[in-house]
């Protein structure tokens, strides 16, 4: 996801006369989009985690074999269509912020303090965008809940999860808590991880 936003945003600066919050905006969404190339492990993992497909498969590699065989390449790319949505957006909106956060964190020589710095910024930006697009996931895992039938669309399968919650829209945000927390974990040692590779790299 860096790699690419950081090749796509050069790629923009040294090609095209436009300003820098629209090379972020493209350079994200482009990552995000990359990223989505990747489905077919979100996708296994899902049905992994389902009761109703254990006896199907025990592992990942069984999973992988038995929805190519029986259903084709294309299954295992269900549910992408709210993943673009998902993931072209939150990588745009995280790149701009966090960029926009290190203006306002205070200058330190410490290396100690610089990396506690970038955990939290990019722990709490990563948690927030999480939180923000948490229904899209939970609309992705109803859409990849499914094997071998035709394909509902996400606005039909976003109006059964609201009907069959109670009509509320905040129960799409069930898990959320958990969901926000590893997020907070994982963004923060990515964003750690990415400043310091920047330095060596460099």
């Amino acid at each position: 996801m860096f790699g690419v936003f950081d090749g796509s945003r050069r790629y923009l600066i040294d090609n095209f006369n436009i300003n820098s919050y629209t090379v972020k905006i493209i350079a994200g969404i482009t990552s995000g989009t990359v990223e989505a190339v990747l489905l077919p492990f979100e996708r296994i993992q899902t049905l992994l985690a389902h009761s109703k497909y254990h006896a199907y498969f025990a592992n990942t590699p069984r999973a992988f074999n038995y929805v190519l065989v029986h259903h084709g390449f294309l299954e295992l790319y269900r549910g992408i269509v709210p993943v673009l949505w998902r993931n072209g957006p939150s990588n745009a909106m995280f790149f701009m912020l966090r960029e926009e956060v290190s203006l306002f964190l205070p200058e330190t020589t410490s290396k100690t303090s610089k990396a506690a710095q970038e955990f939290v910024a990019g722990a709490i930006i990563g948690a927030s965008i999480s939180t923000l697009f948490y229904p899209l996931n939970v609309i992705k895992v109803a859409m990849q809940s499914e094997m071998g039938q035709k394909s509902e669309t996400m606005w039909t399968i976003c109006k059964q999860i609201y009907f069959e919650r109670g009509n509320r829209i905040k129960y799409f945000y069930r898990g959320c808590g958990f969901n926000s927390f590893r997020s907070f974990i994982s963004w923060g040692i990515m964003n750690t991880a990415y400043e310091n590779l920047k330095k060596i790299i460099s």
